[in-house]
């Protein structure tokens, strides 16, 4: 009896405290009052956007109580006088302004705790089912906004993921207990009359798992909210035991909430917690702004949008296709292409820089090859010009050549066509003579071959070559010319010179236009000195030099000197010594000039040695 007079007095107590500060302007200051027992994924974000929202651009900040009231599971009389005991002490000092009270059953409350601590401080309501609040008689000063789950909405959302629906399976705490969901009683027997309805609802976890691993063909199941398990008393977070459902569900899960929407659902038309707190903030700011609670009419909720889980889509292999128009989808797994967009164009663009790149060098090549190929055509058919104009500078020293074994022979062969006609001839004087007629005509043949070799159009194939040897032939057909113009011809030839692989008729061209060159220098002077001098080069190359005593060639002349048409000569063709750079370079040797050391230029090339001497490859 002491305890309800002592109640009673804090009641009226406080009740006159409060009626005193509610004459005056409304205090910057809101208590919310949540219907759940903490900050639940839902409840958090809800009350994150109303915070954020209500102080909003204000200068000076409300003040935001949050008192969460458990009444789901606590809803015992003495409980929520309890609770007024505690809220009339805890806020004896703090004038509250607005209530806010999120779900029915806060807000049932709220009405009556009003009553007895703020009997004029208006009150704002989020998360009441519209038929919740039809019923109810709402006091002065209380408006907000209503929420809208409908059993049919739910039913059409699982008739999106299952065209071919035949049941539907409720699970959740018993609709009595649940006042948001309380209605469907109503809703299920119109919704299902074509389909066969499971009713799980007030199940203990345990039986509820054996039961939603064995549901028909063609099942959904329409998760509403476990909060307890009556038969063990268990409690439960609702998205916590949503996941114990879906981890044991043969079926996909359809809710109302976007908040269980990755925790084993499909998802579904579903109430965003955003949208409930930011229509909660809206009326609260209007009523802390001066405007009348009364006169503010009680609205519903924004249309519950459909949002889907990607990864339960792929697991009941249910096509985006058959979602509803303006369908979100959660936690889809981003394509390559969303991860790596940039890396994968930046590989692209490189690849087709690559591409292209290829492509150009490619094209340079052939490109190159083909100028090369005619390069070598127009130097070679240069090169067989130039052999063609040396053939007639040549001329004189092949007659004389050719004309001495011919003599020869016709002189012996007069001889032993006398010799025979005796009565009785010599036959061994015979036979020695006719051994030479041999002898002189195959050395006149072979200085026909040479020759015809010489001028030959066709490259030959790349053979062992003794370069002293072609410096010999060189000197034999150009005796004559050279001792008509007084050209005395000093040679040191190495013996055990190593062998070249090359073209003999190329190379021996590249001797002739030297020789010819160095001897065309000489004209204007005396005395007239042509050395010619065959080595092994410290680099193990086969060297070769030709040296002249004429005027020499100047020093800009001798960078230029083997550029094609570039010449000294009053009447030269500039095309000679860059013939010889070009075979001396195709034969992966060098050519250069330079100055004698009294007077006069010295021509050398160089070429790669064979492992095999000259003395060897002869004996071979």
């Amino acid at each position: 009896m002491k305890a309800v007079t002592r109640i009673s007095a804090w009641l009226v107590t406080f009740a006159l405290f409060g009626g005193t500060l509610t004459a005056q302007p409304l205090p910057h200051s809101v208590l919310l009052l949540d219907q759940y027992g903490g900050p639940l994924p839902w409840v958090g974000i809800r009350n994150y956007i109303f915070r954020t929202l209500l102080n909003s651009g204000r200068a000076v900040p409300i003040s935001i109580y949050e008192e969460y009231l458990d009444l789901n599971r606590f809803a015992a009389p003495k409980y929520k006088d309890s609770l007024k005991i505690h809220f009339a002490e805890k806020y004896r000092d703090k004038p509250i302004g607005l209530i806010v009270a999120f779900g029915p059953l806060a807000l049932d409350y709220a009405i009556d705790m009003r009553a007895a601590l703020w009997p004029n401080t208006p009150v704002v309501f989020g998360e009441a089912a519209e038929d919740a609040v039809s019923r109810s008689s709402l006091p002065a000063g209380v408006t907000g906004t209503t929420i809208s789950i409908t059993f049919a909405e739910l039913v059409a959302a699982a008739r999106t993921l299952d065209p071919n629906l035949k049941h539907i399976a409720l699970v959740g705490d018993s609709l009595e207990n649940l006042p948001a969901y309380r209605h469907f009683k109503e809703e299920i027997p119109i919704v299902t009359r074509d389909l066969g309805f499971i009713d799980l609802s007030g199940l203990g976890m345990a039986n509820l798992q054996t039961q939603v691993k064995a549901l028909p063909d063609h099942t959904v199941i329409v998760y509403t909210t476990i909060n307890l398990d009556r038969t063990t008393g268990v409690s439960y977070v609702p998205a916590e035991a949503l996941s114990l459902v879906a981890e044991a569900a043969n079926r996909p899960i359809v809710v109302s909430t976007e908040t269980f929407v990755g925790r084993g659902a499909v998802g579904g038309f579903v109430l965003t917690p955003g949208v409930v707190g930011q229509d909660a903030a809206r009326l609260a700011s209007r009523i802390l702004d001066g405007e009348d609670a009364s006169t503010i009419p009680v609205t519903t909720n924004s249309v519950n949008k459909p949002v889907f889980d990607w990864r339960q889509l792929q697991r009941w292999g249910i096509s985006e296709s058959r979602l509803p128009t303006g369908s979100e989808i959660y936690f889809r797994e981003p394509a390559l292409w969303e991860l790596y967009r940039w890396q994968i164009l930046s590989v692209l663009a490189a690849l087709l820089m690559q591409a292209a790149l290829i492509g150009w060098l490619i094209y340079e090549h052939r490109r190159r090859s083909v100028a090369e190929v005619r390069s070598r055509n127009a130097m070679a058919q240069l090169a067989h010009m130039n052999r063609l104009d040396t053939a007639g500078q040549l001329s004189a020293s092949i007659a004389h050549e050719i004309n001495q074994p011919v003599a020869g022979i016709v002189l012996k062969a007069s001889a032993a066509l006398r010799w025979l006609a005796v009565e009785k001839p010599d036959m061994d004087r015979i036979r020695n003579i006719l051994t030479d007629i041999v002898g002189a005509g195959q050395h006149a043949g072979d200085i026909i071959s040479s020759v015809r070799a010489m001028f030959k159009k066709e490259a030959n194939a790349k053979a062992p070559i003794n370069l002293n040897n072609l410096v010999n032939a060189v000197l034999a057909l150009l005796r004559v010319d050279l001792q008509k113009d007084d050209v005395r011809v000093e040679t040191q030839l190495d013996d055990g010179l190593p062998m070249v692989m090359g073209d003999a008729v190329q190379l021996q061209q590249v001797i002739l236009n030297l020789v010819v060159n160095a001897a065309d220098a000489m004209l204007a002077g005396q005395p007239r000195v042509l050395k010619i001098q065959t080595s092994r080069s410290a680099s193990g190359m086969v060297h070769l030099s030709i040296e002249d005593s004429g005027p020499g060639i100047s020093p800009p002349d001798r960078e230029r000197i083997f550029d094609p048409l570039f010449t000294t000569k009053a009447g030269g063709m500039g095309m000679g010594l860059s013939i010889c750079r070009s075979i001396t370079e195709n034969h992966g040797g060098r050519i250069w000039v330079l100055a004698a050391a009294s007077r006069g230029a010295i021509f050398q090339f160089e070429l790669p040695a064979e492992t095999r001497t000259a003395s060897q490859a002869l004996a071979a």
